[in-house]
């Protein structure tokens, strides 16, 4: 049995008859789906069960799910939220990964507890997850954002955000400091041509 297969079988022992949760293998990995209330519960028993001892978390990313596989083979395909938030977990001791996901309720609001007091290190993974898509962290630390200005409208990696954004700053020479104004761009749709040399590619 491969360390892969021996992961799969702890996780599905553990997990598997549990309601909410479902565990899935795709493309050499391990997903574990999880409800959003046993987030906290659950990621740290991953930590500290010796069976599982994911000591380490080396990422956390919000998706927005709301235009996921339009148009395409997937357009139909329904999910509990908009939002969730997936953890990357690393086992020192079994040297083994995982990727942890939850739906994260509310749409206009969504709100999951923090991780920090788990894993200290995604301290900046969720505030970067919350400037850019604008989920809150529960009892996180120092929440605020991190790679956009703090004046900045909006969070930029929600599909529903503008190509063009709300707003543009620039340097006024007459009051001497950076200023923001409406945005000036006018939206426009581009359609690329695409030309097909005769031959094109062959014997390259």
């Amino acid at each position: 049995m491969t360390r892969l297969e021996t992961l799969e079988q702890a996780l599905r022992a553990q997990f598997g008859e549990l309601e909410s949760f479902s565990v899935t293998s795709a493309h050499g990995e391990l997903n574990l789906e999880i409800p959003a209330e046993k987030w906290i519960e659950t990621c740290r028993f991953l930590r500290d069960d010796a069976a599982f001892r994911f000591e380490s978390c080396i990422d956390l990313c919000g998706v927005d799910y709301l235009t996921y596989g339009q148009p395409g083979a997937h357009a139909a395909r329904t999910f509990p939220s908009r939002f969730a938030v997936a953890v990357q977990l690393l086992s020192l001791t079994h040297n083994w990964r995982l990727r942890v996901r939850a739906w994260v309720p509310n749409d206009d609001f969504p709100v999951v507890p923090t991780l920090v007091d788990i894993w200290p290190a995604v301290n900046w993974f969720e505030r970067e997850a919350f400037d850019l898509y604008g989920i809150v962290f529960e009892g996180h630390p120092d929440l605020r954002r991190i790679l956009t200005d703090y004046g900045f409208i909006g969070h930029p990696f929600r599909k529903d955000f503008p190509l063009s954004g709300y707003v543009e700053m620039r340097y006024d020479e007459a009051s001497q400091r950076v200023i923001y104004q409406p945005v000036t761009i006018e939206p426009r749709e581009i359609t690329p041509r695409v030309i097909r040399e005769e031959g094109y590619g062959v014997g390259r």
